[in-house]
């Protein structure tokens, strides 16, 4: 009973502990196996930022449950989020499940599963349900190790967990707790360990990424923790890419700003969540920032670098929005023109603040609203990435793409590429002429030495 598949839903965060959570497992003498079907221990980790993610996980677990009652042997866990937000009320769906352990506690995930086995090893039934959801301080700094594959040249480093926001729409400072930043020192270790290990680009991580150690750090010459770290990572000799992801605009201080002019490694691409361009929304929502002071820091940004590459998240159909409420967001949202972007439709978060508000919009009318913000979307992408064409864009090659005969990469603006190589270039970043482009991929051929490679 050593054979463990980790199933993740939701976002890099999870990704990242779930990373973090196989490589402790494999330090520990177990399998990490890519198939489902191939495990003994089957871990769900899971997402509570919608109701639809929940439900699929709790569907998900009921299907596999089915698996137990033909091996009582097989384990069954479910981590993270949606465990952190239903504990043991789980229970009352799926009796069966071995563990539920919250998003403080993934770390005890190996000495459980060392329990579990222990006592199947003993012809010991295995009993109630392991049900830990405590909080631990110190629990963001046992999120450091990584499963790497191998050639794999980007990586999610984990700076900060929790969020102290209180937005009105929002389960996770319910499930993620308050904030809590990791040493500076061990995060810049962590990126040079990595570049040691042939990774070029990191991604740092955190609810509320631009807040970093801004309780543990002092500014110094007005330069923020989270700048700070920036600085340091920059420094490092192997790492040539460095984003993050996900801030607040209240993070866009001054000198993040600057930083895009004078940190040359730090890639042109903002995930800049905007959630609603009606201040009146915002306001309920409890967001602290205007329309207008969105729309400075995006221009702001463009102002350092001219070919800035812009992501968001907006929210449409939170409760009161009104047609002129959404009239004020598409209008924001066309003004900025977003290169990507995640259009949610408002979901009802039990235990929010939002979940009991007057006003709540139709299915109908939130569909209609997605819809037409999507297409907006679409015609920005489509337009940026057909100015493209002909152009030459640094690429870092990833490796093979879906198909096995082609190679894919990305530019600093965060477009999948892809083009003809050779596995040596894995790692590389190469130049890249673009020749053709669609919504949402580029293709081209590589520039190397005055040859080019025709796709």
């Amino acid at each position: 009973m050593n054979r463990v598949h980790i199933k993740t839903y939701g976002c890099q965060m999870n990704e990242r502990d779930s990373e973090a959570v196989a490589a402790m497992l494999r330090a520990r003498g177990y399998r990490i196996v890519s198939q489902e079907d191939d495990c003994d221990i089957l871990l769900l980790n899971t997402c509570s930022v919608r109701d639809a993610a929940e439900q699929k996980a709790i569907g998900k677990a009921g299907n596999v449950l089915a698996r137990k009652k033909k091996n009582p042997d097989f384990v069954l866990g479910i981590l993270g989020c949606m465990a952190q937000n239903r504990g043991a009320t789980l229970l009352d769906q799926l009796p069966d499940v071995d563990l539920i352990i919250g998003t403080q506690k993934f770390h005890q995930v190996p000495d459980y599963l060392d329990n579990l086995r222990a006592a199947r090893d003993a012809g010991v039934p295995l009993g109630e349900t392991i049900v830990d959801l405590a909080e631990e301080a110190g629990s963001q700094n046992t999120i450091r190790d990584h499963e790497l594959a191998e050639h794999q040249v980007s990586a999610f480093v984990s700076i900060q967990q929790g969020c102290n926001m209180d937005c009105a729409f929002c389960i996770v400072p319910k499930t993620r707790g308050d904030e809590r930043s990791r040493p500076m020192d061990d995060i810049v270790a962590e990126c040079r360990t990595l570049a040691a290990r042939g990774v070029k680009e990191v991604t740092l991580l955190g609810q509320i990424v631009t807040s970093y150690g801004r309780r543990d750090y002092v500014h110094t010459g007005g330069v923020t923790p989270f700048v700070q770290l920036l600085e340091k990572v920059h420094a490092l000799e192997g790492i040539e890419r460095i984003r993050f992801t996900s801030p607040h605009p209240r993070g866009f201080k001054q000198d993040l700003v600057e930083a895009y002019g004078r940190l040359p490694k730090l890639c042109g691409y903002v995930h800049l969540p905007m959630q609603s361009g009606s201040d009146r929304i915002l306001r309920a929502m409890n967001r602290p920032y205007t329309r207008e002071r969105y729309r400075e820091i995006v221009d702001a940004l463009r102002a350092v670098r001219p070919d800035m590459y812009f992501s968001t998240d907006v929210i449409v159909g939170f409760p009161g929005e009104t047609e002129e409420d959404f009239a004020q967001t598409r209008e924001l949202f066309e003004a900025c023109n977003y290169d990507m972007a995640y259009v949610f439709k408002y979901s009802i978060r039990t235990g929010t603040p939002a979940a009991t508000m007057e006003g709540q919009v139709s299915e109908e009318q939130k569909e209609e609203r997605n819809q037409t913000l999507l297409a907006v979307l679409a015609r920005n992408s489509e337009r940026r990435n057909a100015t493209l064409v002909g152009s030459v864009e640094e690429v870092l090659v990833e490796g093979p793409d879906k198909t096995g005969r082609r190679f894919t990469g990305r530019t600093r603006g965060n477009r999948v590429c892809i083009f003809e190589a050779e596995a040596r270039l894995i790692g590389s970043l190469v130049p890249l002429k673009i020749t053709r482009a669609s919504v949402s991929t580029l293709y081209g051929e590589l520039v190397l030495s005055g040859v080019t490679s025709d796709l």
